[in-house]
């Protein structure tokens, strides 16, 4: 699904200086900060490499919870009655310039969604926030439903993503 990309977890080896997603607060985010959220344990971070092992794509994830009164009346019909539901959060995902238009940020949803499927503690979903029109519509395109709390938050429900994944 990734085609010519090696998807793995972020390692100091990996050389960030030059990555170029043409969005300054993610790039500077994963040149600055990242190595540090991951020391804390605030995040895990993965990148896509192209085969000379240039850094191609990033995403993190990390643990979070989403509260049911973010989901809409029919959604929250289908579940327990629990007031928070495991998730777990892209928080961040781009893709370097150099390789745009080659399915890359396709395969690194695809990515998080069979990490969060094999997680050990439940995840019924995925969220993430858009950070802007092009970002909503591209999480659209993957099946990410929008929170009725927040109109750039959207989330993918594990189950209804391991269907869709099972269908390509």
């Amino acid at each position: 699904m990734t085609g010519p990309f090696l998807i793995e977890p972020l390692v100091g080896a990996h050389d960030r200086r030059t990555f170029d997603s043409g969005n300054a607060a993610l790039d500077r985010y994963f040149r600055e900060q990242v190595t540090q959220d991951i020391r804390r344990r605030l995040t895990n971070c993965f990148v896509a490499l192209d085969p000379e092992a240039r850094l191609a794509g990033y995403y993190t994830l990390s643990a979070a919870s989403l509260p049911v009164t973010a989901l809409s009346a029919d959604e929250v019909k289908r579940l327990p009655r629990y007031p928070l539901l495991p998730a777990g959060l892209i928080g961040r995902l781009a893709v370097d310039q150099k390789f745009r238009g080659q399915g890359l940020g396709g395969a690194l949803i695809v990515d998080a969604i069979d990490r969060a499927m094999r997680a050990e503690p439940a995840i019924f979903t995925l969220i993430v926030e858009a950070k802007d029109d092009g970002a909503a519509s591209f999480y659209r395109h993957y099946g990410f439903r929008p929170l009725a709390s927040r109109p750039l938050s959207f989330f993918l429900p594990l189950a209804e993503a391991a269907r869709q994944l099972k269908t390509r």
